[in-house]
């Protein structure tokens, strides 16, 4: 075994041997263009050095633009022919072109990944696994059909693969020895996995020949020298660095090709300053465009993946997340910490020191421009505000959102921390001896309690740690406990805009009030470009797409679902429609149909879609999918901060469901009155949900249809007054039938007339039973204070008792005349009297009870007077005595202003978000 360690020694002995007598460091002459302004102090890069004799080197800030491709982009030979089209049409429109590459990673699912096979061969040989040579079969097949594929002229194909054959021999000999040895070093690793970007510069640059253009590539390891940094990251030295790099272009020529050669680099590899081979870890490949992007001072740096840049949010949870035109380094830095998908805050620095734009672009949708990251914004520079540009993004002042889920919240509170120095160091000295990371801190003025956020994963380490470092203090009650609250999660609204802008803070926590989100713990720095908020990890989507939307789409987007797509349902929907325009518009209000559902299937939107199309939904929901009312909920709760549910149905288990609904955080609007008449705990159960939450829930249309019924009865008791006696004409088909019912009319055929024009329900007798008066009685009572159950009403049913039990409607029909007589008499009572007969409900709220019933009035009276279908309600109050009642009268049925009044509370509830009801 020994041998076999020293075998692996010298192997690297030999190329550490290599790279130091390629390393003679030049110091170079710079020519600086005029552009490159002075240096903040920010960023941590040297100066190229003046050089003797000269020299040129590089020719620094003479236009280059850096291109760096991802493996995604380099995945298949078809792929690695379109980057080279892209590199040489760069170069034959005179751009000093640069290109950085990674190792091939995959154009199809299950393909090998190169750095996949590297990184496997060397644990597989470090475990004495003989399938590390599997993994060299795959590198060797894929490299090599690649190359055949490309490569048109033999003597390039052959010299690639002479090369390729030599190196993938010496990694086999090396494995090999790591096998003998059952061991690896980082050193080795670095080495063994850095050859996938050898491999893919070397193939690129002999395309691009291949394709008739000057191109030679560049081992980034001549060039590039690095140290271990303290946060496991690299640093350059970027003076040995550039010397290499003019010692490069001059030995090479590339100084004087210029824009006629196309320069490849790799990728992610480098070398210490004792030759040995290493790596940029993390996004390392990123890093060296920036690197390199710096050492020429280039003109831009594009990063070339497979997204249309940096998003306003994560799109799988934002569907309205739009692709940002640009950023600040600032902005960059904070959303990558959160987890957004933009560069590394290290990769950002090279390019930071000179202003170099760094544009990320997507190479498989290259018509999108992109997101352009640069030190562009109000930035405060020797107390001069540079002005915002006011076309960027749309003004808006939060760029993005990003977002960190399981976290847990930990506090340390106590009033012995008060005024007592040292306590947070001792807090935090103590979290990072536990081996936890801190997301995010926040602390009162009064120093009375230090909240900080960790993964939660960490959070049980760090309580047992605090708990064992604070135990006397907590003991002696100076410190009162050491608390964690798990299940949470952070969002950081990011923008620089925010800087010195009174408002921002305030229009984001309105929209997370709005959304009915609880905000657990605040930070926001002095710099103001970072507001983060902790919330509960089951509102995190809500929070996201709430403040998401506050800042880049209406003020109020509302999620709607319809239970219930009958007459009243299918008329609301197109009341919607005529109005979703004029609501965005005149009052910034998003109303999104997402969902429909009825008794046994269901319509969602989908997923790539912002709402149904209402012009199209009947024949979709035709053939709509069975019903799931989870996955209807689900729907609505996921498509927008704010859910409504309306609740067109007669159906008592929908009517069930409200209690969770309202639970879950979701808005309920019905003319359904069968939860507000059921069993009266549950109403009650309703009602304290309502009010003790910012979740709402509107049923005007339970009563009056459109008429403001319940609007004026709490009107009247909120403002002071008191309700005595509600008395009213509360159907319309009743008021109907007997506002046309005269002394030469038989009641059956009024009764027929009625259920031929639409007005009954289709059995008359629902009407007739007085069963629907007797709830909104109900209703009304509830509404008034009046504990009362529906059993508790008595009703005059205008069905005679004989056919009550008759098994059809159209026997009903048929023997509804042999009863006209009984009714007849009535009417001929009230006409000999100079009256007329009304079928009433009343709540008498002085003695608590109510009643449906048939009465008479006479011709002069409010109710004597009613004609048509209309419904007409008076109030007696205190302030509204004798005969001077307060009436509301008008349209009490009908399609048309059922669904107007359900419309009506659906922009209540717009109006009434994040304030209780």
């Amino acid at each position: 075994m020994a041998s076999s360690v020293a075998q692996l020694r010298a192997v690297l002995a030999q190329r550490r041997s290599d790279f130091a007598r390629r390393d003679a460091p030049r110091v170079a002459k710079v020519v600086r263009p005029a552009r490159v302004r002075a240096a903040p102090a920010r960023a941590a890069v040297a100066e190229p050095a003046s050089a003797p004799g000269g020299v040129s080197g590089v020719e620094r800030g003479s236009g280059h633009e850096v291109h760096k491709f991802g493996g995604t982009c380099v995945g298949s030979f078809e792929r690695i022919s379109g980057v080279c089209d892209l590199l040489i049409e760069s170069a034959k429109s005179g751009v000093k072109t640069f290109g950085v590459v990674s190792a091939m990673g995959v154009a199809t699912k299950g393909e090998p990944k190169v750095t996949d096979c590297l990184i496997n061969a060397t644990d597989m040989a470090a475990a004495r696994n003989p399938a590390y040579e599997e993994e060299l079969v795959k590198l060797e097949h894929k490299h090599r059909s690649t190359a055949e594929a490309l490569l048109t002229i033999p003597e390039e194909l052959t010299k690639y693969m002479d090369n390729f054959t030599a190196e993938l021999e010496d990694l086999r000999a090396m494995l090999r020895a790591m096998s003998i040895a059952g061991t690896s070093t980082q050193a080795f690793a670095d080495f063994v996995v850095g050859h996938g970007e050898l491999w893919t510069a070397r193939l690129c640059a002999a395309v691009i020949r291949c394709k008739g253009f000057d191109a030679e590539w560049i081992d980034a390891r001549d060039v590039l020298v690095v140290t271990d940094a303290e946060d496991g990251g690299v640093d350059v030295d970027y003076e040995r660095s550039n010397a290499n790099l003019d010692k490069l272009f001059d030995e090479r020529g590339h100084g004087k090709a210029g824009a006629n050669r196309v320069l490849i680099a790799t990728g992610f590899i480098a070398r210490t300053p004792e030759g040995v081979p290493t790596t940029l870890k993390r996004n390392g490949s990123d890093y060296s465009a920036t690197i390199f992007g710096a050492m020429l001072i280039a003109k831009t740096i594009t990063i070339w993946t497979d997204v249309d840049g940096v998003f306003s949010a994560d799109p799988r949870k934002v569907k309205e997340a739009v692709c940002l035109e640009s950023l600040s380094y600032n902005e960059a830095w904070e959303l990558s910490y959160f987890g957004a998908n933009v560069l590394h805050p290290r990769t950002t620095l090279p390019a930071m020191r000179y202003h170099i734009p760094v544009v990320l672009r997507n190479y498989f949708n290259q018509a999108a421009p992109g997101t352009s990251i640069c030190d562009q914004c109000d930035v405060e520079t020797g107390g001069v505000m540079n002005p915002i540009d006011i076309n960027s993004d749309r003004v808006n002042f939060i760029k993005g959102l990003a977002t960190i889920e399981d976290i847990t919240i930990i506090n340390v509170e106590g009033t012995g921390m008060v005024g007592v120095p040292g306590t947070a160091n001792a807090v935090f000295q103590t979290v990072k001896e536990a081996g936890c990371n801190v997301v995010m801190i926040s602390q009162a003025s009064s120093e009375h309690s230090i909240c900080f956020a960790v993964r939660s994963h960490e959070a049980a380490a760090a309580v047992k740690a605090l708990n064992k470092r604070f135990e006397k203090a907590i003991a002696a009650g100076r410190i009162k406990a050491v608390e964690a609250v798990d299940e949470c999660a952070i969002l950081a609204a990011v923008g620089q805009n925010m800087c010195q802008t009174p408002g921002v803070s305030a229009m984001l926590f309105e929209a997370l009030a709005n959304a009915n989100v609880n905000v657990i713990a605040i930070a926001q720095g002095a710099s103001e470009y970072n507001i983060t908020c902790v919330v509960s990890k089951k509102d995190i989507a809500k929070a996201l797409r709430a403040v998401h939307g506050r800042f880049y789409l209406s003020k109020t987007v509302m999620s709607v679902g319809i239970v219930g797509p009958g007459l009243v349902g299918k008329t609301l929907l197109r009341q919607m429609k005529e109005q979703l325009a004029s609501l965005k518009t005149d009052y910034n209000v998003d109303l999104r149909v997402v969902a429909v559902a009825g008794q046994s299937k269901m319509l969602l939107v989908g997923e790539s879609e912002f709402a149904l199309d209402l012009d199209a939904w009947e024949d979709s929901y035709a053939e709509g999918q069975a019903l799931d009312m989870e996955a209807f909920v689900q729907c609505v709760t996921a498509n927008a901060p704010n859910a409504v549910i309306i609740d067109c149905s007669a159906s008592e288990d929908v009517a069930l469901e409200y209690k969770d609904w309202l639970q879950r955080g979701i808005n309920v609007v019905t003319p359904n009155k069968k939860a507000n008449s059921g069993p009266l705990p549950y109403y009650k159960e309703l009602r304290n949900i309502q009010r003790n939450s910012y979740t709402h829930y509107f049923y005007e249309g339970t009563v009056g249809a459109g008429l403001p019924i319940l609007s004026t009865l709490n009107n009247l008791r909120d403002s002071g007054d008191r309700i005595n006696k509600v008395e009213g004409i509360f159907s319309g088909t009743l008021s109907y039938i007997f506002n046309t019912y005269g002394a030469d009319d038989k009641f059956s055929d009024i009764v027929k007339t009625a259920k031929e024009l639409g007005y009954t329900e289709p059995d008359p007798r629902d009407d007739l039973s007085g069963t629907d008066v007797a709830r909104k009685v109900v209703i009304l009572a509830r509404e008034c204070g009046i504990d009362i159950e529906l059993d508790d009403v008595p009703v005059e049913s205008l069905v005679p008792e004989a056919l009550r039990d008759v098994a059809s409607v159209e026997e009903f029909m048929e023997k509804l005349p042999e009863y006209d007589d009984e009714m007849a008499g009535k009417c001929a009572e009230a006409a000999a009297a100079g009256e007329k007969l009304r079928y009433v409900g009343v709540v008498d709220v002085e003695n608590k009870t109510g009643s449906v019933e048939l009465r008479r009035y006479s011709g002069d009276h409010p109710f004597g007077q009613l004609s048509g279908s209309d419904n007409i309600i008076s109030f007696e109050t205190t302030r509204y005595v004798g005969p001077s009642t307060l009436v509301v009268r008008g349209p009490g049925a009908g399609a048309e202003v059922t669904a107007g009044g359900v419309f009506g509370d659906v922009l209540r509830v717009s109006q009434y978000l994040g304030a209780p009801s």
